[in-house]
């Protein structure tokens, strides 16, 4: 059996400020879809995910991280989306999300010094603000990549959010024992 080396090198000073991360704030438009609102001929929204960042957020759980979605918006495909991924903790249709994440917070038992938060315009901001770390896509809003401790490489919708899914689940420990679970189940 062959183990999977990881791969992935962030700073250190990333990974101290992301230790003790227990939950995530995720927007949805723009961060976990490319920001585009398609609609079909009968009004329906359409929606685009990227795999890569539905694995992650799996990841986060694995590694005892719990991914929240805050979104401005409601759609079915959406719902289904989050449902498919397992994802218990969502709030639809809130322009206002500082005090859903609050509420979240509340809820979970945990202070915003073990929470990060992922977004990528105006609405996102408070929650970036008081996070213990935030981060925004490269094709974020000029204010949101100003309040981001980090900046990923790859746009909103298209791996995004699996790059700081990767971060924290690195920075938590859990990285290399979760690759290595995938090493040994392919050598079966």
């Amino acid at each position: 059996m062959q183990i999977i080396q990881p791969a992935l090198n962030f700073p250190p000073e990333l990974l101290l400020q992301a230790q003790g991360i227990k939950v995530v704030f995720f927007d949805v438009d723009g961060v976990l879809t490319d920001g585009g609102l398609y609609f079909s001929e009968q009004g329906e929204t359409l929606k685009r995910f990227s795999t890569l960042d539905g694995h992650g957020l799996k990841l986060l759980k694995q590694a005892g991280i719990t991914p929240v979605i805050i979104t401005g918006r409601d759609s079915v495909p959406l719902r289904v989306r989050l449902k498919a991924l397992g994802i218990e903790h969502a709030k639809f249709g809130t322009e206002d999300k500082l005090p859903a994440a609050e509420d979240f917070l509340k809820t979970l038992g945990l202070g915003w010094h073990q929470a990060a938060a992922m977004g990528d315009d105006w609405p996102d901001l408070p929650m970036m603000q008081r996070a213990a770390m935030s981060c925004a896509p490269i094709n974020a809003h000029a204010q949101a990549l100003a309040l981001a401790h980090f900046v990923t490489k790859r746009q909103g919708g298209f791996g995004a959010a699996r790059e700081f899914c990767d971060l924290l689940v690195v920075a938590s420990g859990h990285y290399a024992p979760l690759l290595a679970r995938v090493g040994s189940s392919s050598a079966a």
